[in-house]
């Protein structure tokens, strides 16, 4: 993919991170101060993950996950429920929005996002949806695989304690029951099996703008990245 630029704006904008880093949130705010697409790819996983369970296909089993990822539709919608949801995920359909970040889709997603299988069906949609630009997309390999050549490449870091505490305050206010060690130990697992993996590893691409974001609130960390859209740091 070229690189697109309008009146010396980035069209293509790609940010990664690790779970909980603030890469929708962020993602989605910058989207709409631009006025461009939003897309968060690792819904995508988490969809096929969800499914695969839901169909009692073995997480093991790379052959039928893959084959599960071929065929899944998989849309994003407004939010038709204000239940602190930033949009709806329908899976095949069914509304998933809630299901897909469940606790048991949270231990999986990690190994079925590592299936080249899965990555691959994935991906293809990913690029063909960044290739039409003005778009946010956020993930885990968006400035290194989906999109190397994006005009502005973001990777938000925080801490596995930071990023625990934002989670649990999302699934208190979904009254769930996981505590707050337990989704620590579930983000430290993920982050290893995502960093370690040799498919697509989540690493900041060489050209990425590395942000912390502890300590730092929503409007803060999207001001700061626009400053980088609109300074002169990013040439065509």
């Amino acid at each position: 993919m070229r690189s697109m630029f309008r009146n010396n704006i980035p069209m293509t904008i790609a940010i990664d991170g690790p779970a909980a880093s603030g890469k929708s949130t962020i993602g989605q705010e910058l989207a709409q101060k631009l006025g461009y697409l939003f897309l968060d790819t690792g819904i995508m996983y988490r969809a096929v993950t969800w499914a695969a369970l839901e169909n009692q296909v073995a997480i093991s089993d790379e052959k039928k996950v893959s084959e599960i990822a071929r065929k899944i539709s998989i849309e994003i919608k407004p939010a038709s429920i204000q239940d602190t949801r930033q949009y709806d995920v329908l899976v095949n359909g069914m509304d998933a929005t809630w299901l897909i970040r469940n606790a048991a889709v949270n231990d999986n997603v990690s190994q079925v996002s590592a299936y080249e299988g899965v990555r691959a069906a994935m991906t293809v949609q990913q690029k063909i949806i960044g290739e039409k630009g003005n778009i946010v997309m956020v993930g885990r390999d968006i400035g290194t695989v989906v999109l190397p050549n994006a005009d502005l490449k973001i990777f938000l870091e925080a801490s596995a304690e930071e990023r625990a505490k934002r989670r649990h305050a999302e699934v208190i206010g979904r009254k769930s029951t996981e505590t707050f060690q337990e989704i620590l130990d579930s983000m430290r697992k993920r982050d290893e099996i995502d960093s370690k993996r040799s498919l697509a590893p989540l690493k900041p691409a060489p050209d990425a703008h590395i942000i912390l974001t502890d300590s730092k609130t929503k409007d803060e960390v999207t001001q700061e990245i626009l400053n980088l859209i609109y300074s002169k740091d990013i040439e065509e």
